[in-house]
C-alpha cells in the first residue's frame, strides 16, 4: 500500500504505475481517492475547528457563572451542547471517510522498482541466469506419483476418502525424504545466520490484511468458522505479523528469519497433469525466509535471498534458473519478484518451486512496523522468500536423482538426514 501523501503529489506517476501492471480498471480509483482525501481534510479541519471552540465556550462558562450571570452561562452551555453534537456528526463522517480510502488505497497497487519488466501475466517473465546442467537422461522419467508408488510412498486414494482431492499421505522412504529435506532447509539457513522460528499456524483478519491483498485473501485463505481466524498459506503471513504495531530499534535490524510451518490454501481452480499429484495440493509444509530491514537494506537482502534458494537446491543437484517477474504478474503489494524454477527432466522444462519478494513499505504501512531511528521514525521493509516446499521440491528432486533402475540417489549433503544412506531403492 502506498502513502496517501505520495498519492496526493504524484497523482500521475501512480497512474502510469497502474498502467504497467495493465489494471487500467483501477484509474478511475486515484481521483476518486483524491476527492475523498480533501473532503476528509476539510472534514478534519471542521472537527478540530469544533473542539477549539467548545473548548473556549467551555472555559467562559465558569466565568459566567461566578460573575452571577447564570442565563448567558446557559446560552454558552447551549452552545457547547451543540457543537458537540455537530463534532459527533463531524467524527463519525471522518471515521467513515477515513475507511473508503483505506479500502481504495488497499486496492492500488505498490510502486514497482524500476527494473521490473513490463509484461501483462507470467508469460512475460524473463530469464535471467540458469544454475546447473539440465540433463535429459536416456530413460523414460515417470510422472512424480509413479515413481513415488513404486517406493509405497504416496497413498492418493486414502487421502480423497479422508479428505478429499489435494490431500495425501506420505510413507517411508517417502515421508523421510520430505522430513529430510525440511531439516536440511532448516539448518541451511541457520548457517546462513538466520533465527530459526516455529510461528502460529493461524492468524487474525487483520495480520492476513496487512500482508496481502482482497484478492489473494480470497483466493488463497482458509476461514476459521465462527472466529477471527484464519489458516495461513504461508509462514510469512505469520512472521510478518509478529512485528503488527511495534516500533523497533533501528540498531536491532535487520531481523533476519527462517521459519517452518504447515501451509493452508484453496488453490481454487481446475489444473491440467502437471499440476496434479502433489504439485498444487491444499495442504503442504515449508521453510520460508523472511527479512525485516531498513529501506536502504531491502534490495541487498532480495538479492541474498533468492541466491539461498539457488545455493540449496544447487547443494542436491538440481538444476535451476531464476525468473524475473513483469510487472503484470506481480501482487499487487509487491515492488520486485524473482522465481526460482527447478529443472524438470520429465517435462522437459523448468518448473517454479520458490518466489522471492521485495516489499518495500507496503506491509509495514498496513501493519505499523515502524523504526524508531537517529532522525525519527519511519517504516521498514520487508522481504520474503521460499526456502523449500517439499512437494514441489520432491517433484525436482526424484526427477532429478532417478536412475535408471528406479533407485534414487541421495545427495551427499542429505545424507546424514536420510540415516546416512546414499541411495533409496523402490519396493516395486
Amino acid at each position: 500500500m502506498i502513502d496517501i501523501k505520495f498519492l496526493r503529489e504524484n497523482p500521475d506517476v501512480v497512474r502510469e504505475n497502474i498502467k504497467k501492471k495493465f489494471q487500467d480498471n483501477k484509474l478511475p480509483l486515484v481521483d476518486e481517492v483524491i476527492a475523498l482525501d480533501i473532503e476528509k481534510r476539510a472534514t478534519q479541519q471542521k472537527a478540530d475547528g469544533l473542539r477549539a471552540s467548545r473548548n473556549k465556550l467551555s472555559k467562559e462558562i465558569g466565568g459566567l457563572m461566578k460573575a452571577g450571570k447564570k442565563d448567558e452561562a446557559a446560552a454558552v452551555k447551549a452552545q457547547v451542547q451543540a457543537q458537540s453534537d455537530e463534532l459527533i456528526a463531524t467524527e463519525a463522517k471522518e471515521k467513515e471517510l477515513d475507511e473508503r480510502i483505506l479500502k481504495i488505497m488497499m486496492t492500488i497497487p505498490n510502486i514497482i522498482d524500476a527494473s521490473v519488466p513490463i509484461g501483462k501475466d507470467d508469460s512475460e517473465n524473463v530469464e535471467v541466469q540458469r544454475y546447473g546442467e539440465p540433463v535429459v537422461p536416456d530413460f523414460p522419467v515417470p510422472y512424480h506419483t509413479e515413481i513415488m508408488e513404486r517406493f509405497n510412498g504416496i497413498d492418493l486414494d486414502s487421502a480423497r476418502r479422508v479428505a478429499g482431492n489435494g490431500f495425501y499421505y506420505l510413507m517411508g522412504d517417502i515421508a523421510r525424504l520430505h522430513s529430510a529435506v525440511i531439516s536440511y532447509a532448516r539448518d541451511f539457513m541457520i548457517d546462513r545466520g538466520f533465527t530459526y522460528c516455529i510461528p502460529p499456524f493461524m492468524i487474525r483478519s487483520d495480520v492476513v490484511t496487512g500482508v496481502m491483498s482482497f484478492a489473494e485473501m480470497e483466493a488463497m485463505m482458509y476461514k476459521i468458522e465462527g472466529e477471527d481466524l484464519y489458516l495461513i498459506g504461508t509462514s510469512e503471513h505469520s512472521m510478518i505479523g509478529k512485528f503488527i504495531d511495534q516500533i523497533v530499534p533501528e540498531a536491532e535490524l535487520p531481523y533476519t528469519l527462517t521459519s517452518y510451518s504447515p501451509c493452508f490454501r484453496k488453490e481454487k481452480g481446475a489444473h491440467g497433469i502437471e499440476e496434479r499429484g502433489v504439485y498444487r495440493i491444499h495442504q503442504f509444509e515449508k521453510q520460508e525466509m523472511v527479512v525485516v530491514c531498513k529501506p536502504e537494506d531491502s534490495m541487498m537482502w532480495y538479492d541474498k535471498l533468492w541466491q539461498n534458494t539457488v545455493d540449496l537446491f544447487r547443494s542436491m543437484d538440481i538444476p535451476v534458473r531464476t525468473l524475473e517477474c513483469c510487472s503484470g504478474d506481480l501482487a499487487d503489494l509487491k515492488v520486485k519478484s524473482v522465481d526460482v524454477e527447478a529443472w524438470s527432466p520429465r517435462q522437459k522444462k523448468y518448473f517454479e518451486i520458490g518466489s522471492c519478494s521485495n516489499l518495500g513499505d507496503a506491509q509495514a504501512r498496513r501493519l505499523r512496523i515502524r523504526v524508531n531511528g537517529e532522525n525519527g521514525k519511519y517504516l521498514a521493509h520487508t522481504l520474503n522468500n521460499t526456502v523449500v516446499a517439499p512437494p514441489r521440491m520432491l517433484i525436482a528432486f526424484l526427477e532429478n536423482n532417478l536412475q535408471a533402475d528406479g533407485s534414487v540417489r541421495i545427495p551427499e549433503a542429505l545424507r546424514p538426514y536420510m540415516g546416512g544412506k546414499d541411495v533409496i531403492v523402490p519396493k516395486k
